[in-house]
């Protein structure tokens, strides 16, 4: 997760189960060739896994994540998932190195994978898709994103952010697989890489989806789920459809979780990718913990059982989404304003491209009744000017709109399928 929330004191009582079942496995009570694993088991054995010191914190550039990956592609052809083509259970592609998230960072040009793994629809419905996804990326060796001080060459294991996530989407996968009707979408699962270097991997999937976005039904997220405490799950995004409080509601009735709706569907996390290609989305979370981003974000303390929990209610969840005959409704919600260099407040109301800067900034989209909108421009589109300012990448067009003000007017020009085109845009107010 690459942005920080409330924090809460941890109960060390829900550590209980953890140990206790790490202590029979060690002794050799719970020895894998000796009987089958219990979903808390495996959950346990895949924590264990990508929250190891040997996996170097999972960060961009190191053998780490590599391992990572392959363990996910390992543990989703084991749960029976298909690959979505011919070239296996990888999507491998190269950070650009003019991507906006990785400038300074040193990892542009770097080599990543999702991992991705589907279970095919059947009938009518087999062409559309609910996508499950959580990234298994973390912090490596810390550095800019450690809320440890002086954490540089420490090993960031990140067993709640991201592995307790990663871990829930192969056990809702095991789950689901089990399951069959009529007329059922396709589910996907997707194990995002470089999240928290800013949504990369989400980003690249949504460009180069399976099943093309808009035939995909609804996007869950698994990030941070590793500390139910309380009962209280935090739903996310409920507002990208008004169909989803009522659906989260029903499902739950057979848990009896504390659910804790935010209708927000932007948030920080790889949700928030497929919100901006117009898909509704869920985020499931059960919140931020002294531990965020730092070293001692360790395997012993997460809430294994809580885990499985959640899995359980996600596969009912998805299981309901995968089945339902009717269309969600997509809702166009503002993005928040961040503040931004200059302080001016001028607005263009655009939503941009974070993976490259192809001579300019692109586009993903654009704000609902926005100035960028009102005056013709459109996801998709590459600024290369505004007024007289040349927009090389993000950074130099935060430096133009600097300099203007709320209600100034100024031609803002475009590259659009290979031409140029000059759009007078009126600024409006940050917030306003």
């Amino acid at each position: 997760m690459i942005e920080m929330r409330r924090m809460y004191p941890i109960d060390k009582q829900l550590r209980t189960d953890t140990l206790a079942l790490l202590t029979l496995v060690s002794i050799g009570i719970l020895a894998p060739q000796a009987h089958a694993q219990s979903a808390q088991e495996r959950i346990l054995t895949d924590l264990r896994y990508l929250a190891a010191d040997a996996r170097e914190g999972r960060g961009v550039g190191t053998t780490g994540l590599d391992s990572a990956a392959a363990y996910v592609a390992r543990r989703f052809e084991a749960a029976g998932l298909q690959p979505p083509g011919n070239d296996g259970f990888l999507q491998t592609f190269t950070i650009d190195p003019t991507a906006p998230a990785v400038a300074h960072s040193g990892l542009g040009g770097a080599a990543v994978k999702n991992v991705v793994g589907l279970i095919p629809g059947r009938g009518d419905l087999a062409g559309q898709a609910v996508v499950l996804g959580a990234h298994y990326d973390h912090l490596g060796l810390g550095g800019p994103g450690s809320l440890d001080p002086d954490s540089v060459g420490v090993v960031h294991n990140g067993a709640d952010d991201n592995a307790s996530g990663t871990v829930a989407l192969i056990e809702t996968a095991r789950m689901l697989n089990r399951r069959s009707a009529p007329a059922m979408r396709t589910i996907v699962f997707v194990a995002f890489t470089a999240e928290e270097l800013g949504l990369i991997g989400s980003d690249h999937y949504v460009k180069n989806p399976s099943i093309a976005n808009d035939s995909t039904y609804a996007m869950l997220n698994f990030d941070m789920v590793g500390r139910l405490r309380d009962n209280k799950l935090i739903t996310g995004g409920t507002g990208s459809a008004p169909e989803l409080p009522q659906l989260l509601d029903s499902v739950n009735a057979g848990y009896g979780l504390t659910l804790s709706a935010m209708e927000d569907p932007w948030g920080s996390s790889d949700h928030a990718s497929f919100y901006a290609a117009g898909i509704p989305v869920i985020h499931f979370l059960t919140d931020t913990h002294e531990d965020y981003h730092r070293t001692t974000d360790d395997w012993d303390k997460i809430n294994v059982a809580g885990i499985e929990r959640v899995a359980m209610y996600a596969a009912d969840l998805t299981w309901s989404f995968a089945t339902r005959s009717t269309p969600l409704t997509y809702v166009d919600v503002p993005q928040p304003v961040m503040a931004t260099a200059g302080g001016s407040g001028a607005w263009l109301g655009t939503i941009p491209d974070m993976s490259s800067s192809p001579g300019g900034v692109r586009l993903t989209g654009v704000r609902e009744g926005g100035p960028a909108q009102e005056a013709g421009i459109r996801g998709g589109d590459i600024i290369v000017q505004i007024g007289d300012f040349e927009v090389k990448d993000l950074y130099a067009m935060t430096e133009a709109l600097g300099s203007f003000k709320p209600g100034d007017v100024a031609t803002v020009t475009v590259m659009r399928d290979g031409k140029r085109i000059d759009m007078t845009v009126t600024f409006g107010k940050r917030g306003g």
